[in-house]
């Protein structure tokens, strides 16, 4: 995949998320929430280098003494990994949390819930 296909893709996540964001519907602003958490998972494992070729074809630790090959950051995927099930986790207490506002206001709308405090 190209830096261009990959800048675009995480350029119209976090548009979404962030027109999601914006919008009135409680749910929608979890689901706004989570796709922009994602954009930038997709951020920084685009950041962490791409590797070119398969693992396959030359050994991650080619020699001892020799120049290592160029690899993807393990490290990055290993951060964006824990991010992802952190990311879940939060997003179903968020949406778990949002049904419970719905069962005491009877609505889901932010505006709604503003004006009765």
């Amino acid at each position: 995949m190209s830096a261009f296909a990959l800048a675009l893709a995480v350029g119209a996540m976090f548009a979404l998320g962030t027109f999601l964001l914006l919008r009135r519907d409680l749910i929608r602003v979890v689901w706004g929430l989570a796709i922009v958490s994602q954009a930038a998972n997709v951020y920084l494992l685009a950041m962490g280098g791409i590797a070119h070729g398969s693992a396959e074809s030359v050994p991650v630790l080619a020699g001892h003494g020799e120049r290592v090959p160029e690899t993807a950051d393990p490290l990055v995927q290993a951060l964006v990994l824990t991010a992802i099930v952190i990311g879940f986790g939060m997003t179903a207490f968020a949406l778990v949390l949002s049904y419970r506002v719905y069962e005491e206001h009877d609505t889901l709308d932010v505006v709604r819930l503003g004006e009765r405090e």
